[in-house]
């Protein structure tokens, strides 16, 4: 869309929140909300401030002005918030130069595109990137001067099934948990509710099915694209896996080995370069 399309859009659909969202280094995803009053032409290029210095990694706190500028190619409505609320990824940007900033993600993304079409190596990278993740229903962890621990549970997990409760049967052994059909499979309809929230963020899902590992691990697949569509991707894919999850009381973790002795979650990633339509 473009910004007269966006600001039509929320008329049409009675927004009445934008909230425009970054990704800092180590990958955290940010927002900061506006009344949609906030929102005018002048937003896509004028952009609004945020505090760079209290982002990890990035501008020392005397050099902490910076401008968040909406993209409206990438806005779609948020499917959780109950207050319905416009969303935009945004570009950080210097407010003096105007000039990206040269740790933002996006740009990142962005200059390594426009380095793959100046160097005549090819036109376009399509990347693919398969998500692993564990659905846990119970999480404690601490650590302090007296103790430090850590403590996992799932309805699925195999250990439970000498638990005294309702029928304990159908948990899938370690490393066994690969594409068995429900009952044994706990999270089909949770990830289905996922897959379809994503469909409505406009993802292109391919597939979702159970993964090896016991306590719930699980894939959903999307279809590859560009490299800076694919990360803009994968930012909302883990937003509403981890909503989703959380709607129902349980947590959603990519983190890679949360359980000994099973099999761990990775991010399976396919590329192909491409050069006047061939791939190479």
């Amino acid at each position: 869309m473009t910004p007269q399309e966006v600001l039509k859009f929320a008329e049409k659909h009675g927004v009445r929140q934008v909230d425009v969202r970054f990704t800092d280094i180590p990958g955290l995803q940010h927002h900061v909300s506006y009344p949609i009053s906030e929102l005018s032409l002048d937003s896509f290029e004028a952009g609004f401030g945020i505090d760079g210095s209290s982002i990890r990694g990035w501008a020392a706190i005397n050099e902490s002005d910076m401008l968040l500028v909406p993209d409206p190619t990438t806005a779609i409505i948020d499917p959780f918030m109950e207050v319905t609320t416009l969303v935009m990824l945004g570009d950080v940007r210097d407010p003096i130069t105007k000039q990206n900033y040269e740790r933002d993600p996006r740009w990142i993304a962005k200059k390594a595109e426009l380095f793959l079409t100046n160097s005549g190596i090819g036109d376009v990278a399509y990347i693919g990137a398969e998500a692993e993740f564990f659905i846990f229903d119970n999480i404690r962890f601490d650590q302090n001067a007296h103790c430090g621990f850590y403590f996992i549970d799932a309805e699925e997990g195999r250990w439970n099934s000498g638990r005294s409760k309702d029928n304990l049967g159908y948990r899938p052994r370690y490393k066994e948990g690969y594409f068995p059909v429900p009952p044994t499979d706990h999270y089909q309809d949770l990830r289905a509710e996922m897959v379809e929230t994503m469909l409505k963020c406009g993802l292109h899902i391919e597939c979702h099915h159970h993964e090896v590992a016991t306590a719930g691990q699980c894939e959903i697949d999307q279809r590859f694209d560009t490299l800076l569509k694919s990360a803009d991707n994968m930012m909302t894919y883990k937003y509403v896996v981890r909503n989703v999850a959380h709607q129902y009381g349980k947590s959603a973790t990519f983190m890679p080995k949360p359980i000994f002795g099973d099999n761990g979650s990775g991010m399976h990633t396919h590329q192909s370069l491409w050069k006047e339509g061939k791939p190479l």
